[in-house]
């Protein structure tokens, strides 16, 4: 069985990964689909604001890979951050109908909306922040 530490290190590292996934998959074959999550009221072009959150995907989840001690602390609470800046693209996805993802349903959008605050909370866990 891990330890405390371990298990967080664990926890960080699959964070990290997972994001690192959906920048590169934002930048190349899901950029489509995570159009259909920027508001409208998002200032830039829908593929500009696609190809810049991907590239601040990466950049985090490769921070989260690499980056110890204090470091890891503040990269945690600027994921945390990007989590909740994030997070009116999926309540415009839910508001607007936007079928992207296999998010084809009101219940669907519905119920991706409270897994943004997992991975709020899952940043700051793994980070030692809570």
């Amino acid at each position: 069985m891990m330890k405390g530490d371990q298990v967080k290190n664990a926890g960080r590292i699959a964070l990290g990964i997972g994001l690192i996934f959906a920048g590169v998959s934002h930048l190349t074959f899901a950029r489509k689909e995570f159009q259909a999550q920027v508001p409208d009221f998002v200032p830039f072009k829908k593929d500009d604001t696609v190809v810049l959150s991907g590239i601040a995907e990466i950049a985090l989840g490769a921070a989260l890979v690499t980056f110890s001690g204090k470091r890891k602390e503040n990269v945690g609470q600027v994921a945390a951050a990007f989590f909740t800046a994030v997070f009116p693209g999926n309540i415009a996805q839910y508001v607007n109908q936007r079928d992207a993802f296999g998010l084809n349903t009101d219940r669907k959008r519905l119920l991706r909306l409270f897994f943004q605050p997992v991975l709020v909370w899952w940043a700051l866990r793994s980070t030692d922040q809570i």
